[in-house]
């Protein structure tokens, strides 16, 4: 389970990597396709622009030439073309020429006019119309522009060619770039994964890198490494202080509750009671074996009977009854065995056992023993959807634990070790009252 969520975690990683690499080459070629659109935008849009104006100033003076060609010259019709424009006159009384012609032209007024459209042979045409009309004479200048939409076509479809070019430079730049940015930054990423299971003094990692950005993340990190490698060694530490320190006096509690035990003519009220102390060394014992495997993340060897242990626990809790009237009773089969040793199998079955005995005042705790699960049945005062969902986190006390002993660290306790050997952990309410809890071990390989 670690290992698979570790290796996720770094496909997630390589994933977010591959992502903010493609952010920069998206980034780059959209900024190289919005300037060269709009460069080419604004370049089509200043030549029509100018184009117009050069075209429309042109066609004014001719307008302003053919007057004065027709002052000089006494009113005759022929008008001579100026710069290279047709230059046309005609007379308000005498319209027939202009109607067989160009009928599109009498009802203009002076100005500039365009016309296009395409003629009888289906060829487009394009051309405008100056209008000058005076009490003597009617002038119009025409000028042929398919010459300039032809160029007009030209220069979009060199525009557009212009901006799928740049825009694909825009995008291996940004492909360029973005490794040349991204390859400190996996690299770094390479050598944390690298440390991963490694040395317990990791080689630092600033000296290998630039003193830039990534560079003072390395050097962070550096420092990151070494305060928590300085926390981990004293927690193993601390983890093998405790386990030395408390298995000395404990042995000894074992060693004196024996001789104590092997003396003749105990009675039987001593003798219960040294058993007690006897079974509650045992259960410290296993409790600290866990714990220690827990801090050092580590699966514990050997084998486990689930009946066996279950009647040992069953028996423990009997002696601690009382006066209580509740029954408890074991049930299943006897040959469910699991990978686990006993220890670890005592701490998570003995912690839903002793919820189950502490928090149902009669009735019966029943212990079913499944194909490969065990089951903790009683017949208590039941459980809420907050509590079902609570009840794993550490420090969470349910809301009938009242004034009861405990800190809410033992359903945690329990779900660490199913995590470490791939257990599964399950509380419920039961059907008519009390609460299921279900213990679901793993398949044999």
């Amino acid at each position: 389970m670690p290992e698979t969520t570790a290796q996720g975690n770094v496909h997630k990683r390589g994933r977010y990597r591959r992502r903010l690499r493609s952010r920069i080459i998206v980034s780059f070629a959209l900024l190289g396709f919005c300037l060269t659109a709009l460069f080419a935008f604004a370049t089509n849009w200043a030549r029509m622009r100018v184009e117009n104006q050069l075209v429309e100033d042109v066609m004014n003076r001719n307008l302003d030439a053919s007057w004065q060609s027709y002052i000089q010259s006494s009113g005759r019709e022929v008008v001579a073309p100026v710069q290279q424009m047709r230059a046309f006159l005609y007379r308000p009384d005498k319209l027939d020429g202009l109607r067989r012609d160009y009928p599109e032209w009498e009802h203009l007024q002076d100005g500039i006019h365009n016309f296009s459209g395409e003629d009888a042979d289906g060829r487009a045409f394009s051309y405008k119309v100056g209008v000058r009309k005076t009490p003597d004479a009617w002038f119009f200048v025409a000028y042929d522009m398919s010459q300039s939409v032809r160029g007009e076509q030209q220069l979009k479809r060199a525009l557009f060619l212009s901006v799928l070019v740049f825009s694909l430079l825009s995008w291996v730049l940004g492909w360029w770039s973005a490794s040349r940015v991204m390859r400190p930054v996996s690299d770094l990423a390479a050598r944390l994964r690298a440390y991963r299971g490694g040395s317990s003094h990791p080689e630092p990692l600033a000296p290998r890198f630039t003193d830039d950005e990534v560079g003072q993340l390395a050097e962070t990190l550096d420092d990151y490494s070494a305060r928590l490698t300085e926390v981990v060694q004293r927690d193993r530490e601390f983890n093998a202080d405790v386990s030395h320190e408390l298995r000395t006096p404990l042995a000894v509690i074992r060693g004196a509750t024996e001789l104590l035990l092997a003396r003749p003519g105990l009675d039987d009220k001593m003798q219960q009671r040294l058993q007690r102390i006897q079974r509650a060394e045992q259960q410290c014992s296993d409790l600290i074996g866990s714990l220690l495997l827990l801090s050092r993340n580590e699966r514990g060897q050997g084998s486990s009977n689930v009946a066996k242990v279950a009647e040992q626990l069953l028996e423990a809790h009997r002696a601690q009854l009382g006066g209580k009237p509740l029954e408890l009773v074991l049930e299943g089969g006897r040959e469910l065995v699991v990978d686990a040793p006993e220890a670890a199998l005592s701490v998570a079955l003995g912690n839903l056992i002793g919820n189950a005995v502490k928090y149902t005042q009669e009735g019966q705790v029943r212990v079913r023993v499944l194909d490969n699960a065990v089951e903790v049945v009683d017949t208590g005062p039941g459980l809420s959807e907050k509590d079902a969902a609570s009840l794993f986190q550490r420090g969470y006390r349910g809301t009938h634990a009242g004034h009861s002993q405990g800190g809410g660290i033992g359903l945690s306790i329990v779900s660490r070790l199913c995590t470490l050997y791939g257990w599964q952990v399950g509380i419920h309410p039961g059907e008519e009252c009390g609460v299921v809890a279900t213990l679901t071990f793993a398949p044999a390989v």
